[in-house]
Order: C-alpha cells, then sequence, then structure tokens
C-alpha cells in the first residue's frame, strides 16, 4: 500500500495532488501526517509542502473544472472525514475530463461521494451561522464556543466579520484547540486553548438570564415537538446555546 502523507494543509493536500500527476502513481490514501497508521505494509511518500505546485493545481481547478468544484474540494478537505483524500482525487479525476459538468454526473460513485460530503459540511455551516452564540466577556471581547463535526470555523468568518464589524470576537473551536480571532478588521486562525475559566462580564449575566426567560415565553407546551427540534438543532450544539442550559 502506498500512502502519501502530507502536513494536514489545504497546500500540503494540492501539493499531494500535484505529485501524484506528476509521478503517475496511484496511491492507496492520502492523508495528514497526524493520521498515519502504525503498519509495517504501508510505504510512505512525504511530501513537502510547495505553494508553487499548491497554486497549479488550485488554478487548474478553476480553470479546466470549476469554481464550484473547487469549493467542493475545500469543503470535502475541511470534512476531515477517513479517505477524503481519496475521494478529492478521484472526483478531480472525473472533474479534469467532464470539465464544468462534473457535479451533474451523479451516476458516478466519485461524484456522489463528493456531493454528499460537500452538503454534510454546508449544511452544518448553515446551522452554526444561525445557532452561534456569543457572550460579552469583562475584556470587552465577544467570546463563542462550538464543537462542530467538521472543521468550518473559517467558514463561518466572514459571516460574522461582517455582522459583528465593529467589535472583537472569538469563535473557539473546542474540539480542535483552534479558534478565529478577530480585530475589527481582520481574522485570523490560531491555535487557541483556554487556560483559566472565560470570565463573562456581571451585566452579561443578565442578558442571559433575559434571553432565557423571553425564550421559555415564546415556547407553546402544546406545540412542543423534540423530534422537529432536534432536527433544526441538532442535541450536539445544546451545551452551547445560552437558551437551552
Amino acid at each position: 500500500m502506498i500512502h502519501y502523507i502530507y502536513d494536514g494543509t489545504f497546500e500540503g493536500l494540492l501539493t499531494s495532488i500535484y505529485e501524484v500527476y506528476y509521478r503517475h502513481e496511484n496511491p492507496d490514501d492520502i492523508i495528514p501526517k497526524d493520521w498515519e497508521e502504525d503498519n509495517f505494509l504501508i510505504q510512505r511518500y512525504r511530501i513537502e509542502t510547495d505553494a508553487q505546485k499548491a497554486s497549479k493545481v488550485y488554478k487548474s481547478i478553476e480553470e479546466k473544472i470549476s469554481e464550484e468544484s473547487l469549493k467542493r474540494v475545500f469543503y470535502a478537505y475541511l470534512s476531515e472525514i477517513p479517505k477524503s483524500g481519496m475521494a478529492i482525487l478521484n472526483y478531480l479525476r472525473i472533474g479534469y475530463k467532464m470539465g464544468a459538468n462534473v457535479d451533474s454526473n451523479l451516476s458516478n460513485d466519485a461524484v456522489l461521494t463528493m456531493d454528499r460530503v460537500y452538503h454534510k459540511v454546508a449544511t452544518e455551516k448553515h446551522r452554526l451561522v444561525g445557532l452561534l452564540r456569543f457572550k460579552m466577556l469583562e475584556n470587552g471581547f465577544f467570546y463563542s464556543s462550538v464543537e462542530p463535526e467538521y472543521n468550518i470555523i473559517g467558514l463561518l468568518a466572514p459571516h460574522f466579520a461582517n455582522r459583528l464589524s465593529n467589535e472583537n470576537w472569538i469563535i473557539h473551536d473546542m474540539k480542535r484547540d483552534i479558534a478565529v480571532l478577530y480585530n475589527r478588521k481582520e481574522w485570523i486562525i490560531k491555535d487557541f486553548t483556554l487556560e483559566d475559566d472565560i470570565i463573562i462580564r456581571e451585566d452579561e449575566e443578565e442578558y442571559q438570564d433575559m434571553w432565557k426567560a423571553y425564550y421559555k415565553h415564546i415556547s407553546i407546551e402544546s406545540r412542543k415537538n423534540l423530534r422537529l427540534k432536534k432536527n433544526h438543532m441538532p442535541m450536539k450544539y445544546w451545551k452551547h446555546l445560552v437558551e437551552i442550559n
């Protein structure tokens, strides 16, 4: 078995795709270095990220397939699901042959797999845009914690940079120990862990109590539909919602 091992970045993945075509090889998997298996049967090729090679693949997807396909490839990368690297490679092989019509070819397993992964990531992004809750901290920052299934906080950042453009805020992915940090001008993603408990501003607790009371007031007991609620607001997000806790 041949495994291509890259550094975990999107540029590293694209460099790996470049090397597949340049070397005329058919790897059994393309994986981030953190996913390596301890298996003596695996022949490992460590791919060094190369910005020029990655750029060539990036542009080739845009020009030879479509911008939509590039978006799908990026979402699949963010999914972090097993075999996502191979799913992307197999999709691109079809895309380079079919061009912009590739996404309509759902009878092809590679295209169908990519379509399903893309919609899973897109659905979680859409849900969290509406479910994310911020708390005002003592230092004046707005803070939101979340544990998404997929690595999507970078997809959320543009929305909140526009919506909360005049505030300093943090979106903390507690599952991956990373965060989007915004300083009223630009946002970046960095490794992030809380060394101490966050300190909520005193009046923020009053606002939270008011929001909980309002949520309880508008909730009509006889019309509660727990199954529908779980569909729109899966339970894995509940512990981060002010109105439910």
